[in-house]
């Protein structure tokens, strides 16, 4: 059943549970779209629901063979459409070469890499009815060398790739591509890796030493560029990958 009111537009974001992901599915309900906001666990997807009314939580593992598909009949069948799509689940496993564990390397190109195109690839037809837009989250670092977690750089690197790739093979279907490209925000991701408050604190310290501007910046700072992206206003914008980054990338 199509429940969109006549000009709200319909947006998925993955990984919307915590971090960037929660602050999106906040930040573009507030605009007015009707979120359907992806996540492995129901508990976080419904904190982000909390208080917001716009924002339909969805357990699914995007790395599940088959639910990719299933997202899309179920936006579908309940909003009639599909506007924006946001790329952001992502993992992080840390592990120098010659270390890494043959789970450490498929888990992350499964959800970091994989997923996204599957899921892209399943939308596609909605996206185009729509002339909508894909927006991919990336990762300052995987614009530099990142030691240590070499795999996950990789795969943000391959997702911007992706997103000038797709850019110029969607464009004659109307739908646009762009992507987001983080610095050091202060999301969960270090403990979602199972890092020491010790070790997650030396982080911080670099990354603070490498980020001009100083500080740590917020989830909602970059779902304000991935909504200004993702904007009617954006309609001639394409193959962007936008740094939100502080400064790390050009200093």
């Amino acid at each position: 059943m199509n429940t969109a009111a006549p000009h709200s537009r319909i947006v998925v974001v993955t990984g919307a549970g915590t971090g960037i992901g929660r602050a999106t599915a906040r930040a573009f309900a507030a605009e007015g779209a009707l979120v359907v906001a992806i996540g492995r666990r129901l508990e976080p997807l419904a904190e982000t629901a909390a208080g917001h009314d716009r924002i339909t939580p969805l357990t699914a593992d995007i790395t599940a063979e088959g639910e990719p598909d299933r997202i899309l009949r179920t936006v579908l069948e309940r909003h009639g459409r599909l506007d924006v799509l946001v790329n952001n689940a992502g993992i992080v496993r840390s592990g120098a070469l010659g270390a890494l564990a043959p789970e450490t390397i498929t888990t992350q190109l499964a959800t970091n890499l994989v997923a996204p195109i599957l899921l892209t690839q399943a939308a596609l037809p909605l996206l185009e009815e729509s002339r909508g837009v894909i927006v991919n989250v990336s990762t300052s670092v995987g614009q530099r060398a990142w030691p240590g977690s070499s795999v996950y750089a990789a795969t943000k690197t391959a997702l911007e790739l992706l997103t000038r790739s797709w850019a110029v093979e969607l464009a004659p279907r109307g739908i646009r591509a762009v992507a987001v490209a983080p610095g050091a925000i202060d999301t969960p991701i270090g403990e979602h890796q199972g890092l020491t408050p010790e070790r997650m604190a030396a982080v911080r310290e670099w990354q603070l030493a490498h980020t001009p501007l100083g500080r740590i910046g917020r989830p909602e700072e970059v779902a304000w560029a991935i909504t200004q992206l993702a904007a009617p206003a954006a309609s001639f914008v394409t193959g962007v990958v936008l740094p939100v980054d502080g400064g790390a990338v050009v200093a």
